[in-house]
């Protein structure tokens, strides 16, 4: 599997159902200047993935307010997304999701991120966080029973922005709010000295 951290995120034009319902023509470029948190799952209307684009629709509130782009991206039609938006939650479907889920028919997306199961039937559940100069920054790539964690998601988010706006690094553990690193030999020492216990 290729790691794409420190990469220029493949670009990609697809179509798509976008918050409002409707099909639309999206690429990855239009999005240049944003943070972009995007994901892949197998298939429209099965098991774990459902919980996993609600639980990120959930938490739309808190990417949006962070300036970050949230994707969904699977192998199905733009067509069969819609129909399990349409579908209410209570008989499996998604609902109505605020951001765009992309339709990948041809797998040459996921093919583009490597992360095509072996007999490349679907995409396994990748991840990847991109910066607001298109370059990939953070990547997990979960196999298809294992779903997720948004709040990881978000701590990420978090954890890149805060070293953008200070420099500073994120130590193991680190939540927003919490304190840094300066990536120096002093620094790390100093960090050490206070919280080596609580890590």
């Amino acid at each position: 599997m290729a790691v794409l951290v420190g990469k220029e995120a493949p670009n990609f034009k697809a179509q798509c159902v976008n918050a409002q319902g409707e099909f639309e023509e999206i690429t990855l470029d239009q999005f240049r200047g944003k943070e972009v948190i995007l994901y892949f799952y197998p298939l429209d209307f099965t098991f774990v993935c459902p919980s996993e684009i609600i639980a990120f629709d959930n938490a739309l509130p808190k990417f949006k307010e962070r300036g970050v782009e949230l994707i969904g991206v699977s192998v199905d039609s733009h067509f069969t997304h819609h129909a399990w938006r349409n579908t209410p939650r209570d008989q499996g479907g998604i609902g109505a999701i605020g951001y765009p889920l992309v339709a990948d028919l041809n797998k040459n997306i996921a093919r583009d991120y490597d992360v095509l199961t072996g007999d490349g039937a679907v995409a396994f559940r990748g991840l990847f966080l991109i910066d607001s100069q298109g370059i990939v920054r953070h990547q997990i790539v979960n196999d298809l029973p294992l779903g997720r964690n948004v709040d990881e998601a978000l701590r990420m988010v978090d954890a890149l922005q805060f070293h953008e706006q200070h420099g500073e690094v994120c130590p193991a553990g680190w939540n927003k709010g919490k304190e840094g690193m300066k990536p120096t030999a002093e620094g790390v020492a100093s960090y050490l000295a206070t919280n080596a216990e609580k890590l």
